[in-house]
């Protein structure tokens, strides 16, 4: 539905001349939120001013977490826990964000 409102809208310039039909950017409710409106209007290069609903932040939120869990959990003796002392365990955890965080640094520009 949002994608034919979209090719027929017209935004009228103001020196006159033919309307445009690439607002700068379009603002919505939390209705228009979804994945594929945001990702019609970032190929038009429109910028979207849309409020994300509560529920879809605490998704993606919940998505990060489990997938810090499973990149800590491919350390076989984290994921086991073999060490017996805390101060162990939490040492191995530490040495495995230093070097997750080195990684992604050097992989950045």
């Amino acid at each position: 539905m949002f994608e034919p409102l979209m090719a027929h809208l017209q935004v009228p310039r103001q020196g006159g001349g033919r309307a445009r039909t690439r607002p700068d950017r379009v603002r919505g409710d939390k209705a228009y939120s979804s994945r594929a409106i945001h990702t019609h209007l970032r190929r038009r290069k429109i910028q979207a001013v849309i409020p994300e609903p509560a529920d879809q932040a605490r998704h993606r939120r919940r998505n990060v977490i489990e997938r810090s869990f499973n990149q800590l959990k491919q350390w076989r003796g984290i994921a086991t826990r073999y060490d017996k002392l805390a101060t162990v365990y939490r040492a191995a955890i530490l040495i495995h964000d230093v070097i997750t965080w080195t990684d992604a640094m050097s992989d950045t520009p």
